[in-house]
């Protein structure tokens, strides 16, 4: 199972290097549910999960991709099993940009491989865009001042604040409503229909509740997800 493993509170390591946050907690449910052994956790990061799957090196990606028409030509995805919303953070310090209207020609941090950064290449005049890794090293860079702006998950952004001190904060109103979904192998549909359903009885029975809870500031995921039209399912 490949995932980014520095995107908290999504995903990334303790201090003995184990994976944790909500990602791999879901990852190790199913798993449970699915009545597989064990999970074979896997970094990877999203510029790299689609060539992944293709290549047979990951089984599924559980690590927030965004559901795309794009991807879906090259992958398949489970049902949505969480939603996220991408805000524009700045320095603390920073009074000049109010959101994503005055990032005209600014140095704009963004996760390669992301919708994120098709946005600022696409979306943003001028913007001179920095790709990195995950969204961790985009944020320690906006909080140095090496990058003006950072496009990333509202929960990743906040956590990095709180827990790890970094001087930064969202500004104006979210830029984007994403629905996650897990990736894995074309044509695998004994597969999908396994996941899904799994996902399905963990929305059920209260325990994605409990997972959401603990990791992404007491938001309810399950009631997250009863808010996504169903054509927006794959």
């Amino acid at each position: 199972m490949a995932l980014t493993q520095a995107n908290p509170p999504w995903n990334f390591l303790d201090r003995g290097d184990h994976p944790i946050g909500y990602d791999a907690d879901v990852a190790n449910e199913l798993a449970r549910r699915l009545k597989i052994g064990q999970v074979d956790f896997v970094g990877s990061d999203f510029a790299s999960f689609v060539g992944g799957i293709r290549a047979d090196r990951f089984d599924i990606v559980i690590s927030g991709q965004t559901i795309t028409d794009q991807r879906r030509k090259q992958v398949d995805f489970s049902r949505p099993y969480a939603v996220n919303e991408v805000s524009v953070f700045v320095r603390n310090d920073n009074d000049a940009i109010a959101g994503v209207k005055d990032l005209a020609g600014k140095k704009v941090a963004v996760s390669e491989g992301t919708t994120q950064a098709d946005f600022a290449r696409t979306g943003i005049p001028d913007a001179d865009v920095r790709t990195y890794k995950n969204a961790t090293l985009g944020l320690t860079d906006l909080a140095q001042g090496r990058a003006d702006a950072a496009l990333v998950s509202r929960f990743l952004g906040a956590y990095l604040a709180q827990q790890k001190g970094l001087p930064v904060k969202p500004v104006g109103p979210t830029l984007q409503r994403e629905v996650l979904g897990m990736s894995f192998r074309k044509g695998a549909l004994p597969f999908k229909q396994a996941v899904d359903q799994a996902i399905d009885a963990m929305i059920a029975d209260g325990t994605l509740s409990v997972i959401s809870r603990r990791w992404l500031n007491g938001i309810d995921m399950a009631a997250e997800l009863r808010k996504v039209p169903p054509n927006r399912y794959p």
